[in-house]
């Protein structure tokens, strides 16, 4: 059970956060997951969701990018509703089942390289905090500088989901894949 009382309508938004609370909406289509534990802080559910609505919406980067980022952050943190939303997404988008149970049990043999170069990545930021110069090149090389800076900058946006969901001790969302926490395999 979450440790705060989710926010999933308007009329328990103050008024004058009420604004943020309609953006939200119009830009996901409902107050939902994370965002029902943010909008308790509604100048930062606000501009959090500015930022999603950006990496994972409006961004050049590939959808098949963002959600292997997503997925792998979601592992790494043990981030239960992170990881329910994003293997959903994965599915939609054809993702392998053997993809999303290497990324599910911590490791990337078997992936296609480029499948494998985006959970490597995800990893050693989260583990090591630093890419090596290699590394580093050679996702410039992919993706280019803007890319580059937005695979790193949908990272830090998942992080920041997951250790939001995982402070609150927000649930996979009904229906959703549950992922078992503890670390990985």
């Amino acid at each position: 059970m979450a440790r705060l009382p989710p926010i999933s309508s308007k009329d328990q938004v103050a008024a004058e956060h009420q604004k943020v609370f309609d953006s939200i909406v119009a830009s996901r289509g409902a107050v939902q997951g994370p965002f029902t534990m943010f909008l308790h802080s509604p100048e930062l559910a606000g501009r959090l969701a500015h930022l999603g609505a950006y990496v994972r919406f409006e961004g050049s980067l590939d959808m098949r990018v963002r959600v292997l980022a997503a997925m792998t952050v979601a592992r790494e943190l043990d981030a239960v509703y992170v990881w329910g939303a994003q293997t959903g997404q994965a599915r939609k988008r054809g993702v392998p089942e053997s993809t999303i149970a290497a990324i599910r049990e911590g490791h990337s043999r078997g992936l296609p390289p480029e499948d494998a170069q985006i959970v490597d990545v995800t990893r050693a930021l989260l583990r090591r905090h630093r890419l090596d110069d290699a590394t580093a090149k050679a996702l410039r090389g992919r993706f280019g500088d803007d890319g580059f800076i937005q695979l790193t900058g949908a990272i830090g946006y998942y992080s920041m989901l997951a250790m939001t969901v995982n402070a609150c001790e927000l649930e996979a969302a009904p229906g959703a894949e549950v992922l078992t926490t503890g670390g990985t395999a």
